[in-house]
């Protein structure tokens, strides 16, 4: 039989199976981590003297050899042989002749592949991490741009209240870094080797897991063999952070949609980030936060799937199994895409100012502080709030708004009216008014700038370690 596997059966694989059961064709993404594995586990063989020195160091020669030969587009995979293990195991073979099926001992492919997906993971969590710190520096950036830039806030998509543009960027910056900090502490369950479960239950040879921990950088090994090789909760905890950044990234994609409008006018995006009509000349869209709201779904839609996958399978492992590896690396590939588009998108936005303040200046945001204003002269909450509600739409009759009014007009809703309202009324003290910890008043803004700097002075040492 030509299969590695082959002895215990007497006829050959039925094409249409060898189709359907091979994972080659996605799992050629983990060459690099297989052979990385492999060569600390034939190490570990010859330092536990289950394969003589001379053996160990042809293979590692071999398997170095078959990276560069696959680094060079040199090896063409073969469905017939399954998945990456048996394809690089047939090319050692092939290259270095029959001590290459040595490589095998003391391990399944059960716990190499899940080893090569937590070597695999590993990587692009650290790499998501310094991506998402790029992110929040750009919206730094520009948030201390625009201290002094007054936009209306907005609920239910009403406007509410001033506030400053730097605020509302800082909130996505708080939202990015819990998402690195979810990505950072699962690292702690991804920095876990499995290797050396066996198939499921160990191996009869004297192996050394903590070697091969540690040649690889690993923190621990699993403690149970079943749970080594069955185990996939590493990649739906990133399946779930990778969802809520997608969710995040989605939310300030609406934004700016909605902000370069013609109708809000806010923001431009920079001509690089952004697509033309085939047929309007005048068009400029905004394709890229678009096609980001748009591949949130799909993400969503992988982490359901590996869910589903799970959700009934006994232990050990299971052919269900293969189908966690071709949603982790979509993922991978659709957040990757989005999160290195995003920073620089950020970074050469221009923000219009006039047009923000234009937009504070014709609204009735700034009503909750006449309010305020008269509680503080007296009068319960309850009942300036009907006096402002009134005041306002006296103003919308009138086609006037609350600074428009004079003194006189704000006297016949309460007598409690000066004309110390007018410098309540104005945009830059109705923002600095909300100078509590966390609030959008400028002082405020700025010191929470100075914190998230510090916290990513935090991130990028722990990327510096991990890198």
């Amino acid at each position: 039989m030509s299969k590695l596997w082959g002895g215990r059966f007497t006829k050959q694989t039925n094409h249409l199976v060898e189709e359907y059961t091979a994972s080659i064709n996605f799992d050629k993404a983990l060459a690099e981590e297989d052979i990385q594995g492999s060569l600390a586990h034939v190490t570990m063989l010859g330092k536990c003297g289950i394969l003589p020195a001379e053996d160990v160091e042809t293979i590692k020669e071999g398997l170095i050899t078959v990276l560069h030969k696959i680094r060079a587009g040199e090896v063409e995979f073969s469905v017939s042989d399954e998945d990456i293990h048996m394809n690089i195991e047939k090319n050692l073979i092939e290259t270095i002749g029959p001590v290459g099926g040595k490589l095998h001992t003391g391990r399944s492919r059960n716990d190499q592949v899940a080893t090569d997906m937590h070597l695999y993971l590993r990587e692009h969590v650290v790499g998501f991490v310094g991506m998402l710190h790029s992110l929040q520096e750009a919206l730094i950036g520009q948030a201390k741009d625009n201290l002094d830039t007054i936009v209306p806030g907005y609920t239910h998509l009403q406007r509410a209240q001033p506030i400053l543009f730097a605020h509302h960027l800082m909130a996505y910056v708080s939202m990015f870094q819990r998402d690195a900090e979810r990505l950072m502490d699962s690292y702690k369950r991804i920095n876990i080797l499995p290797l050396g479960a066996g198939a499921l239950a160990g191996t009869t040879f004297p192996i050394d897991r903590h070697f091969v921990a540690e040649q690889l950088g690993f923190d621990g090994v699993y403690e149970n063999s079943l749970d080594a090789v069955s185990d996939r909760d590493f990649i739906v905890e990133f399946l779930a952070a990778a969802s809520l950044i997608m969710t995040h990234l989605s939310r300030l994609s609406e934004e700016l949609v909605l902000w370069s409008s013609t109708e809000f006018g806010f923001v431009e995006l920079d001509d690089a980030f952004c697509t033309g009509s085939s047929i309007m000349p005048q068009k400029k869209n905004p394709d890229v936060p678009e096609l980001v709201r748009g591949k949130t779904g799909r993400v969503y839609g992988n982490l359901i799937g590996l869910l589903t996958v799970l959700k009934s399978l006994p232990l050990a492992y299971n052919k269900d199994m293969q189908e966690d590896k071709e949603g982790m690396f979509d993922t991978v590939a659709t957040l990757e895409g989005a999160l290195q588009l995003f920073a620089p998108m950020i970074a050469t936005m221009t923000v219009n100012k006039d047009r923000m303040r234009q937009a504070v200046n014709q609204d009735f945001s700034n009503a909750t502080d006449i309010a305020d204003f008269l509680v503080g002269e007296g009068l319960p909450f309850r009942q300036a709030h009907e006096v402002i509600g009134k005041t306002v739409l006296y103003c919308i009759q009138n086609s006037k708004y609350l600074l428009d009014l004079t003194i006189d007009e704000f006297r016949q809703f309460s007598p409690l009216f000066d004309d110390r309202i007018y410098d309540v009324l104005q945009p830059e003290a109705v923002v600095n008014a909300r100078n509590v910890y966390g609030g959008t008043a400028s002082g405020q803004v700025a010191e929470a700038i100075g914190r998230s700097e510090k916290v990513l002075e935090i991130t990028e040492q722990w990327i510096t370690n991990r890198g």
